[in-house]
């Protein structure tokens, strides 16, 4: 086991020794509650070496608040593809930004709760090609617990 901001994480090599040969595998990390300047900085710091070191396939990273805690933007959206997302999930906060309801209809890797009301901007799942061919299916839905 090896550190990455003070949590023991697995390295692929361990990982890969759970499973039969020839089995179905994705790696997949999810990163949530991305929050403001501090938490897309944590991202820009840390997902590449962890995409690295832990092989992952598809990484997955809650946006919503990434605009300083008031949703998500394109240009923070490139951000954060261009430090190794691959998705970027949302929830109610989505909407925070105004200028985002023209990106998440352009952009299918932004995905909003698939259980919004029917005509609501973007998409709630995405077919998601990985680098090897293969395809995951991703779905984002949001509970409504104590709303």
């Amino acid at each position: 086991m090896q550190g990455h901001g003070g949590f023991a994480t697995p390295t692929a090599e361990a990982a890969s020794t759970r499973f039969p040969p020839g089995a179905f595998r994705v790696n997949i990390l999810l990163l949530g509650e991305v929050m403001g300047r501090s938490g897309r900085d944590a991202v820009k710091a840390r997902l590449p070496r962890l995409r690295r070191d832990l092989a992952i396939d598809l990484a997955i990273v809650n946006a919503e608040n990434a605009a300083h805690g008031f949703g998500l933007t394109e240009r923070l959206a490139g951000e954060l593809y261009d430090s190794g997302a691959d998705i970027l999930s949302t929830g109610n906060h989505v909407w925070d930004q105004r200028e985002l309801i023209g990106t998440i209809e352009r952009d299918p890797r932004i995905l909003r709760p698939a259980n919004f009301p029917d005509g609501t901007p973007g998409a709630g799942s995405r077919l998601h090609p990985l680098g090897d061919g293969r395809t995951v299916l991703v779905i984002n839905l949001m509970g409504r617990l104590f709303m």
